[in-house]
């Protein structure tokens, strides 16, 4: 009760609920991105969701899933829908899913059945909504572990001739590969396999390296993203379009404005989508990207050292100190 009295009179007023959502840097987030973006082209399109950490697709900002029925069944949920539809409808499915029983209750009913619909496949190597659980598909360092199962060689397995596979924070060329799956005069079952490895999963792997890495005085860069407050426009398309919990408003550093401007925390993890996405959806230019380097070599210093001294001149009594 007193930890919880001194953290009130701390904060001084409540916390505003944070709903769920994507983990910062997940690679699924792009993918729902692009399909709002191809959305905008074509309109609106059926989305028979999953069950998933790609589930949180039906939330805000995305609002994108006409239906959920069970793991692994998003493309089987939607084979009755579908030629109801003016357009091809997109399925979603995470690897997990795809194994569990996506490819024999959903992909080889299609298959069989010639349904001319879409399927992307979240393919982040791990059953990551209960925590990055192996998959016969997962690329694990340790051949004890590695099956060599691969979802491709799967479903050219089952018949599955439309294939495409893609980076998932690519957002631009996903956008290519949604439209030309929605558009294309190919029929039949049309799948993108969406690939990047789990940000979580990455993260616990990468950080305690970086952490060897410092300890032994290596160099480490770790890129980092930000955004230009005198060119954010306050508009916040960025932020609809991406949902990052990381991409957040700040108040305007411009008296003359009163809109608040998009800004990036600390949380970030560097995976690009919010730069990404102001180039696909050609938002302001705002967003920059930076490295910071800890344990520089001597060029690294030396180059700094050039830089502050330039900014401090060309920035006159303003500048900070050298």
């Amino acid at each position: 009760d007193d930890l919880k009295s001194s953290a009130s009179t701390q904060l001084g007023a409540p916390v505003p609920p944070r709903p769920p959502t994507f983990c910062t840097g997940c690679p699924e987030r792009p993918v729902f991105t692009a399909i709002k973006l191809v959305q905008r082209e074509l309109g609106n399109v059926h989305i028979a969701a999953d069950i998933g950490c790609h589930t949180f697709s039906t939330l805000e900002p995305f609002n994108l899933g006409n239906s959920v029925l069970g793991y692994g069944l998003g493309l089987a949920s939607s084979a009755a829908v579908n030629p109801a539809m003016k357009r091809r409808t997109i399925s979603i499915m995470g690897d997990g899913g795809f194994w569990h029983n996506g490819l024999s209750s959903g992909i080889s009913g299609a298959v069989f059945n010639q349904a001319d619909s879409v399927l992307v496949i979240m393919n982040n190597g791990y059953s990551s909504a209960t925590g990055q659980q192996y998959l016969p598909s997962t690329m694990h360092p340790s051949t004890r572990l590695r099956t060599g199962h691969h979802i491709k060689a799967a479903l050219q397995g089952v018949g599955v001739q439309w294939i495409r596979t893609r980076v998932t924070y690519k957002v631009a060329h996903m956008v290519k590969t949604l439209r030309d799956a929605l558009t294309t005069t190919t029929g039949g079952l049309k799948v993108i396999i969406a690939e990047s490895e789990c940000q979580l999963a990455l993260q616990r792997r990468l950080r305690p390296q970086m952490q060897e890495q410092l300890a032994a005085g290596k160099k480490v860069i770790t890129p980092r993203f930000g955004i230009d407050p005198e060119t954010c426009t306050g508009d916040h398309s960025c932020i609809r379009l991406s949902g990052c919990p990381s991409l957040t408003i700040r108040p305007n550093p411009d008296v003359l404005r009163e809109d608040p401007i998009a800004t990036v925390i600390d949380s970030c993890v560097g995976c690009g989508l919010c730069g990404e996405v102001s180039h696909a959806a050609i938002l302001c230019p705002s967003f920059y990207r930076a490295e910071r380097i800890r344990n520089p070599g001597w060029f690294e210093s030396a180059l700094h050292r050039l830089r502050r001294t330039v900014t401090h001149h060309l920035g006159g009594k303003d500048a900070l100190p050298i």
